[in-house]
């Protein structure tokens, strides 16, 4: 046999081996059967690209090796007591019980934080003040003038004799050059990558990220939501390029934040940390973790979301940088405008990624045309992330109201159960709303090349 016939031969070999062991994995693992057929086909009519292209994109679930989270108290704790909130919010308080199994706690006190200048001296301020404990996770560390001075304060923390433990996600780390774990080590703070990709050992699961931004000192007090570390989150020279906002909490629920923490720092470091004490009552909200993730938290998220959305009476205010929904959030959302709740969405007029906005566009229309009101921010922005339904419930956290937050990615988010605080929220929502007109079904109509690409767009939509 020619060597030329035997390379052929390889290659054959080879092609239906990777393509049929690539197509047999999606078959049996996607939930969707759409997704299943379309990465059967690309595996079997692509040679070799096609499965590449399954094994970087395709697989989209983490396996750990036992539950990331052990509840602090039994799951029913909180149907014990409905004085901790509204009689018609019962439902959906069953709702977070049997996904989450966290009790709603108690006595938690929330700082909403606008903004990076308001934010970062508060976090800053709290990691020189810590005397035992700094964990921070974060999705994008940039290693600018602001990223700098939270590696100063940080490293300042380590030499002192502070736990200083520092999680950043191995893909967010490459939105940035030089890459932070580095200069971190060099600081003397223990750095570590949340699944980093690599060659060897083979670790290819670029979608599943660890988009959590959590801050807890000496396990007492915490922030959180949708604030990465660096300079775009302030306002610069050429004026202020986006806007978000996050949240200072006290009380009983940083501890749940904290065995969050714990158990991402768990899977990737390899090391147990111990679990802080019980806070004291510090405020008046009802407030419960909900962590997200392609692992056994899959889905939940989405749940309690659809759930909120069933539950709503008067009125439901979503807030996100990125909506790209799920095919059941936006079923939801459609029903709750038809029944007749006052449903809200705000969004920016345009993001920091067009490819996102163009496949936003792509859902837009039908929302209207069911009586949703959309409304587009102009710039700065914003990349604020609120959920508020009838001003007593709210979502506060890192989750996008698109697939990758839902499915893809590890997200926290904190529900919060207080008409004192939720409305507030509302009332913030309320006044974004106000600065422009929602949209209207007839000027949704768009020329054929701009539905093409945002067509386009919203078909690889969970990759992006």
């Amino acid at each position: 046999m020619h060597t030329s016939s035997l390379g052929g031969w390889i290659f054959l070999l080879g092609y239906l081996l990777t393509g049929a062991a690539s197509a047999l994995h999606a078959l049996l693992t996607k939930p969707d059967p759409r997704s299943a057929l379309s990465w059967i086909a690309l595996c079997g009519f692509v040679p070799y690209g096609g499965a590449l292209l399954y094994w970087l994109f395709g697989i989209n679930r983490v396996r750990r090796h036992h539950n990331p989270v052990q509840p602090r108290a039994a799951p029913n704790a909180a149907l014990a007591d409905t004085s901790r909130y509204p009689d018609r919010l019962a439902a959906q308080v069953r709702v977070g019980d049997a996904l989450t199994r966290r009790a709603l706690e108690r006595g938690n006190a929330i700082e909403p934080l606008q903004n990076g200048e308001l934010a970062f001296p508060r976090m800053l301020e709290a990691i020189c003040g810590a005397a035992e404990s700094v964990w921070l996770a974060t999705y994008i560390f940039q290693t600018d003038k602001v990223g700098l001075a939270f590696v100063d304060a940080l490293a300042t923390a380590a030499r002192r004799g502070v736990s200083v433990k520092v999680l950043v996600d191995g893909v967010g780390e490459w939105y940035d050059w030089p890459h932070v774990v580095p200069i971190l080590r060099r600081a003397g703070v223990r750095a570590e990558r949340f699944l980093p990709p690599q060659l060897f050992p083979p670790n290819l699961s670029l979608n599943c990220r660890n988009h959590r931004k959590i801050l807890i000192i000496d396990g007492a007090v915490a922030f959180i939501g949708g604030m990465n570390l660096g300079g775009r989150e302030v306002g610069g020279g050429t004026g202020r390029r986006m806007t978000d906002i996050h949240f200072a909490l006290r009380g009983p629920v940083v501890g749940q934040l904290a065995d969050t923490f714990a158990a991402d720092w768990e899977f990737a470091a390899g090391q147990v940390l111990p679990q802080p004490p019980v806070q004291q009552a510090a405020g008046g909200s009802v407030c419960r973790v909900i962590t997200g993730g392609p692992d056994q938290d899959v889905d939940k998220l989405l749940l309690i979301l659809v759930s909120a959305l069933a539950n709503a009476e008067r009125r439901v205010q979503i807030m996100t940088p990125y909506f790209i929904p799920p095919l059941e959030l936006v079923a939801a959302l459609e029903a709750a405008s038809l029944r007749g709740v006052d449903v809200s969405i705000v969004l920016p007029r345009q993001s920091n990624l067009r490819y996102i906005d163009w496949a936003t566009q792509h859902w837009i229309p039908a929302l209207v045309a069911r009586g949703v009101r959309v409304h587009l921010q102009q710039p700065p922005f914003s990349h604020a992330k609120l959920i508020v339904v009838d001003g007593a419930y709210a979502h506060i956290g890192s989750v996008n109201v698109d697939t990758r937050s839902l499915r893809l990615n590890f997200e926290i988010a904190v529900e919060v159960y207080d008409s004192a605080f939720c409305g507030a929220l509302s009332a913030f929502i309320a006044e974004r709303e106000q600065t422009v007109a929602p949209l209207q079904q007839s000027a949704q109509s768009a020329r054929l090349l701009p539905r093409i690409r945002n067509a386009l767009c919203w078909l690889v939509s969970p990759y992006l």
